[in-house]
């Protein structure tokens, strides 16, 4: 059975709708709550790394120290081992600062249901094979990628951020939005105080009810689509090979 190791930032946060890819595809997820102190265990035995989202931005290393050793395991596992990485959200975020890309703080936040739309490049890659070019997908980032690291190439974009999905070779690739989340995510916000009051500060009173009424009907073609790019992912990294 394949390994992957998966990074977590924040409790009650989790891969997703990925566990129930993981759980099809005969992989065995292990997770390290970093935020917790625990250590990431040595690289070999693993065979994907799965970096999740958080709320620590990726200049907060004096915050949060483990950040700092977050980028340097991502950057020997990416760089130096060149084995299969999917990061969403602050995972995004590392990627590109660890491979020498840069972060700051978004020019416009994104949460709720956005649309992203791929670049030329993006609609080449194997990654969106067999994708349509514009996509429903669900957004809570208050930093971007600024500037891609020189070996990336940028797939998708939204009107207000310039890198929304980008990929390192064909082994690793990294989605600003939260392709992970699923209609169970958002149920379980219900029962998370801290994460509705943070999404009416942003949207307003009645956001999460909001929230809830837009994004449910999209979640069957939002669930199809992350399919479909696993699928492409797996292929391109040799992770099932």
């Amino acid at each position: 059975m394949k390994r992957a190791l998966i990074l977590q930032h924040m409790d009650h946060d989790h891969a997703g709708r990925f566990l129930d890819f993981f759980a099809e595809d005969g992989i065995h997820p292990e997770t390290v709550r970093v935020f917790e102190g625990e250590q990431v265990p040595p690289l070999a035995p693993y065979d994907l790394m799965f970096v999740l989202g958080g709320a620590q931005d990726t200049w907060e290393e004096d915050k949060y120290p483990y950040l700092a050793d977050e980028k340097a395991v991502i950057r020997e596992w990416v760089g130096q081992r060149a084995k299969p990485y999917f990061g969403v959200c602050l995972g995004h975020q590392l990627l590109a600062e660890a491979m020498g890309g840069s972060v700051g703080k978004a020019d416009a936040s994104e949460v709720g249901l956005y649309d992203v739309e791929l670049t030329s490049a993006g609609r080449a890659h194997k990654l969106f094979d067999t994708l349509g070019h514009k996509q429903p997908v669900m957004q809570w980032h208050f930093a971007e990628v600024k500037q891609a690291p020189k070996d990336a190439v940028v797939l998708a974009k939204s009107p207000s951020t310039a890198i929304q999905v980008m990929a390192i070779g064909d082994h690793a690739a990294s989605t600003q939005f939260h392709c992970e989340f699923t209609p169970q995510t958002l149920a379980g916000w219900k029962s998370l105080p801290t994460y509705i009051a943070a999404l009416e500060r942003e949207k307003g009173e009645g956001a999460y009810n909001t929230a809830m009424l837009t994004s449910l009907p999209v979640m069957p073609a939002m669930h199809a689509n992350t399919r479909m790019m696993w699928n492409n992912f797996k292929a391109m990294s040799g992770l099932m090979a």
